[in-house]
């Protein structure tokens, strides 16, 4: 039997986002985080079987803060509220598991996505580490109320700002900002690069504007990787359409650069990164509208 009051969104994610805007849009660029929501209402953690702290392993933490500055910079930043752990942002909308859901799914559901088999499907089954997020599974009802409520709203509002900013400047780059565990997650895994870039393998940025953010960073001594493991999810591949103005690209950044994974706290890193992020951000604003100018005027 299912408590239904117990599956319904809870009020403290309205609004699902929040958006840091300049004045004035001074720059041809939109900044997301997806996965940095950090409230954990008692709602959702009466119905999961774990501790907020275990939760926590799939949240992409402070990212939304590593990146607030950019508003500063003329760009706007929309990040959302509530946690990966409750709804991915970063997946198509109806990427449903079956094992997950009590009820058959309807027939225009994605349940056949590598990331569904792995369990991190739109609403996951498991956190970041494999461990089952639910003791039951839960309604279908309760499911498709946590797209239409928070995911449908949270893009709506992505796309408006990547329309506005591709209408307003010819063109529009997105960054779709997140976090990475420092050592990947299989036993023994080996130890992650600083930072790593997806672009799709060149089919949602121009390669030359990946290429840029990637000596930026190099620049100062990160260690960089293009599209391994990580090339970009959904938000990357639906908004990144260079032939016709728009880039998408993702940002992976090494948790270890900046917090302890286990405490979930700022370590000394954090504030060298933050530093170097903003000086990053800034130069690349500088030179990535120039270039995409210069491809405009060459087509």
């Amino acid at each position: 039997m299912h408590d239904d009051k117990a599956h319904q969104v809870p009020s403290a994610f309205f609004p699902s986002y929040d958006v840091l805007a300049p004045r004035t849009q001074t720059v041809p660029f939109v900044f997301s985080s997806p996965h940095s929501g950090r409230l954990y209402p008692p709602e959702f953690l009466a119905i999961s079987r774990l501790d907020p702290k275990t939760l926590r392993r799939s949240e992409d933490c402070f990212v939304d803060k590593l990146f607030r500055p950019v508003a500063s910079l003329g760009a706007p930043l929309i990040s959302a509220r509530f946690p990966r752990a409750y709804l991915d942002l970063n997946r198509e909308p109806y990427e449903l598991d079956p094992e997950l859901v009590s009820e058959p799914i309807p027939a225009h559901a994605n349940t056949q996505s590598i990331r569904v088999a792995g369990g991190l499907g739109t609403v996951a089954r498991i956190v970041a580490d494999g461990e089952e997020i639910y003791p039951s599974r839960l309604t279908l009802s309760s499911v498709l109320k946590r797209i239409e409520q928070l995911y449908f709203p949270f893009h709506a509002e992505l796309s408006r700002l990547v329309a506005q900013t591709r209408e307003t400047f010819g063109h529009a780059v997105l960054v779709d900002c997140h976090s990475m565990p420092s050592t990947a997650m299989a036993p023994g895994g080996a130890q992650r690069p600083d930072i790593v870039i997806g672009d799709r393998f060149g089919a949602s940025a121009d390669p030359r504007l990946t290429l840029l953010v990637r000596d930026e960073f190099q620049r100062r001594g990160f260690k960089v990787q293009l599209n391994r493991p990580y090339a970009g999810g959904y938000i990357t591949e639906h908004h990144g359409r260079p032939a016709r103005g728009t880039h998408a690209i993702q940002l992976e950044i090494n948790r270890g650069l900046y917090i302890n994974e286990m405490t979930f706290e700022e370590n000394s890193g954090y504030p060298l990164l933050a530093s170097a992020l903003i000086d990053i951000v800034s130069s690349l604003l500088r030179e990535i509208p120039a270039l995409l100018d210069y491809r405009a005027a060459a087509e």
